[in-house]
């Protein structure tokens, strides 16, 4: 009987050879991508059964990646292995496109659990992550949170709305760019946001600014 067939995908070739060598013991690694735009033509060509991907990657990032691989080839699953810890991130991946959610800092055998999880068509979720989606579910059990804001998303949305750059943002709390620009380009999409000024107007209207006086 042939052997689950993986794709992997990471900027990083020392990391790529580690995930290779954790893996081939079960799997076959039928390829490698460098970049996010690499990694979907791989994935078309050779049509993996599960793709091991990073979020942040070049030219296309992980997450516009995984999207694109999942509308051309719905049956294969995805499996993030990444730095990012932001729930919130893990969240959306999860609830839209992936099969599992593991930190570069799990267990290595986590890896390979979470392969095996996917190609049953369960998911897994590395404890640390599970346990602060489990207490975000606990705070607010509703499953379906359309139109509204988390605790982080606020808290992004309260410093661009101050002035502060992305850079200036991510600083404050202590993340990276690329988090606080995903948590602002999912806000105005969802929201039908256009420019900063409609996220100043929306963060008024969230109160979450106060309202300005008029200048009369």
């Amino acid at each position: 009987m042939s052997r689950p067939r993986i794709l992997l995908a990471d900027d990083h070739t020392l990391v790529l050879q580690a995930f290779k060598h954790l893996l081939e013991g079960e799997f076959d690694i039928v390829g490698t991508a460098a970049n996010g735009r690499a990694l979907v033509a791989t994935a078309l060509q050779l049509k993996p059964d599960v793709v091991v991907l990073d979020l942040l990657m070049p030219q296309l990032s992980g997450v516009d990646a995984a999207r694109e691989i999942k509308k051309l080839m719905p049956r294969t699953k995805i499996v993030v292995l990444t730095m990012n810890e932001d729930s919130d991130v893990a969240a959306v991946a999860l609830r839209q496109w992936a099969s599992g959610y593991l930190l570069k800092k799990s267990a290595a055998g986590e890896l390979v659990k979470a392969v095996r999880e996917a190609l049953k068509g369960q998911c897994y979720v590395t404890p640390s992550i599970a346990n602060r989606l489990t207490q975000e579910f606990i705070r607010d059990p509703a499953t379906e949170r359309i139109k509204h804001l988390t605790l982080r998303q606020r808290e992004v949305i309260q410093l661009l709305a101050e002035g502060r750059t992305m850079k200036e943002a991510a600083d404050v709390l202590q993340v990276t760019t690329r988090t606080i620009a995903f948590h602002k380009y999912r806000i105005m999409e969802e929201f039908g946001l256009k420019t900063n000024a409609d996220i100043v107007r929306f963060a008024i209207r969230e109160h979450i600014l106060p309202q300005q006086p008029n200048k009369d």
